[in-house]
């Protein structure tokens, strides 16, 4: 007869076993995903995003406490990146790392743009993934930077000047007049669904005209 202390042993075995098939399941999965979406599938990266997003929003929530009201964005311009360096992954490594560490490292690239002298986490962020620590430095006082920042300024609004209107409008409501997505809804008298539409759109086309142009642009 099997001893209570034999059978406990056995169903954290079939746990453990359990636990690990659904997780390369996941892997398997997204690595399908990834596979089509790198070829152009925009649904297979959609799949994918609605997958991560509440994960992707809690970590960006967390490191953006400051800046609350900039959640959002961040969340979308991290899937923007992602979908841009598809086929820069390793599927050697899991999709949520990767993804996670594109938004960490697109929050610290805005926490900068804010120009905050120092940014540091005495306690790194706990993610199912692991730890994420991070420290910026200020960068500011280049004798450059005023004259790069002007010219990276006229660069970015001749491309939102050049997006087509229902796009051009949405940012510059955004960005230049800081309204939320139901402010700009009520404004243009549109769904809230076609608003973030419309600002995902016009970001993932700012990124791909500047990133020809600026390289360090995000």
């Amino acid at each position: 007869m099997r001893s209570p202390l034999s059978h406990r042993s056995v169903i954290v075995e079939h746990r453990d076993s359990d636990k690990e098939r659904r997780y390369q399941q996941s892997r398997n999965d997204d690595a399908e995903l990834i596979r089509r979406a790198a070829q152009g599938e925009q649904s297979a990266f959609k799949l994918l995003e609605k997958k991560y997003r509440a994960s992707i929003t809690s970590l960006i929530r967390r490191m953006m406490a400051s800046h609350p009201n900039d959640v959002d964005d961040l969340v979308q311009e991290t899937f923007i990146k992602a979908f841009q360096a598809l086929k820069n992954f390793n599927n050697e490594y899991a999709f949520s790392t990767w993804l996670y560490k594109i938004a960490s490292n697109h929050c610290i690239d805005f926490l900068r743009k804010k120009r905050l002298k120092t940014f540091s986490i005495d306690q790194p962020i706990e993610t199912k993934e692991g730890t994420i620590e991070y420290e910026i430095y200020d960068d500011s006082t280049r004798p450059d930077s005023e004259l790069h920042s002007r010219e990276r300024t006229a660069l970015i609004r001749q491309a939102i000047d050049e997006l087509p209107e229902k796009y051009r409008v949405v940012i510059q409501m955004r960005h230049e007049e800081d309204m939320d997505y139901q402010e700009i809804a009520n404004r243009l008298g549109i769904p809230l669904g076609t608003v973030k539409a419309h600002l995902f759109r016009a970001r993932a086309m700012l990124y791909k005209k500047l990133r020809k142009n600026i390289p360090s642009f995000y």
